[in-house]
């Protein structure tokens, strides 16, 4: 669980864990240097249950790293996200490990998805149809590209040998999306018919943030006025992806051919994105060095 600031949602979000009718494993939460009573709210936890490890960073390191620290921190054979504003169903982990258990070719075990507002009130059922049950690594991926629209699968129950051959999370826009989509090369996604995750959308949530700079800076303070161009950095991400991938080159084929395809049909978004960065560049004043510093930054 990284967590920063988030003392308003976060005991229910530990309680909903520590629940857990499967009770074997290690909770590590990883608190990004917040500023409210999240630290103390965690310490108080762990002290009372032994299946809690707390780290505290003394910066805030973004929700990349920060996401990506408590998966480095694990050692158990399966792995979980779990976001500090999110439940679970005390089943959850149970129906996961089960899954897992039985079909040793699926890379992630994930239930169905309920939105909550900030009082628990249900707000909808969402759909995430990324049931990837397709043998083949090309079949998943298209499929998964189809119909990808929240990530709420990323809070799903991973086999960590898969996901240590993933490059985790990107401190970019989005970044759940490829993590998801390279993870979908690797195995299949089985989607339990059951609603036992808890969305919650709230004013303060990371997915509340709309503006371009909110969302940087949530995965890097570092990123700070930085020139984004998220359709090609995703475009790039999954032809890393891709190439990097160790599938049969036949499996890459499609893939390469979807994503490079997205570039034609898709073709007035890319372009309006670097209309749109090379007016601010112009505006800016910014060198020539500066803009090939920029670029690769970006890309």
């Amino acid at each position: 669980m990284p967590v920063y600031n988030g003392q308003r949602f976060l005991r229910k979000a530990i309680e909903s864990l520590l629940h857990q009718t499967f009770e074997n494993f290690e909770l590590i939460i990883s608190d990004n240097a917040s500023t409210d009573a999240t630290p103390e709210i965690c310490q108080d936890y762990a002290r009372h249950d032994r299946r809690i490890r707390f780290i505290r960073n003394t910066t805030n390191l973004g929700a990349a790293k920060n996401y990506n620290r408590v998966f480095e921190l694990s050692s158990g054979m399966y792995f979980k996200w779990a976001a500090a504003d999110d439940c679970c169903a005390p089943n959850f982990l149970a129906r996961c490990v089960a899954v897992l258990e039985k079909e040793t070719n699926v890379i992630l075990a994930y239930p169905k998805t309920k939105i909550i507002d900030e009082n628990d009130e249900e707000i909808a059922e969402y759909d995430d149809g990324i049931h990837l049950k397709s043998l083949s690594a090309a079949g998943r991926f298209l499929q998964f590209m189809y119909c990808v629209g929240e990530c709420n699968a990323v809070f799903g129950l991973l086999r960590s040998d898969g996901l240590k051959k993933t490059r985790l999370i990107g401190n970019y826009i989005g970044a759940d999306v490829c993590l998801l989509a390279e993870l979908s090369l690797l195995g299949r996604f089985y989607e339990i018919p059951d609603y036992l995750f808890f969305r919650r959308h709230h004013s303060e949530a990371s997915s509340a943030k709309k503006d371009v700079q909110s969302q940087l800076l949530f995965y890097d303070p570092a990123k700070n006025k930085r020139f984004v161009l998220p359709k090609w950095r995703h475009f790039f991400e999954h032809y890393k992806s891709i190439k990097r991938v160790d599938i049969p080159a036949t499996q890459k084929i499609l893939p390469a051919l979807y994503i490079f395809g997205s570039l034609i049909v898709d073709n007035k978004t890319y372009r309006r994105e670097l209309a749109g960065a090379l007016k601010r560049v112009l505006r800016s004043g910014t060198s020539h060095k500066k803009i090939y510093h920029i670029q690769r930054g970006v890309l």
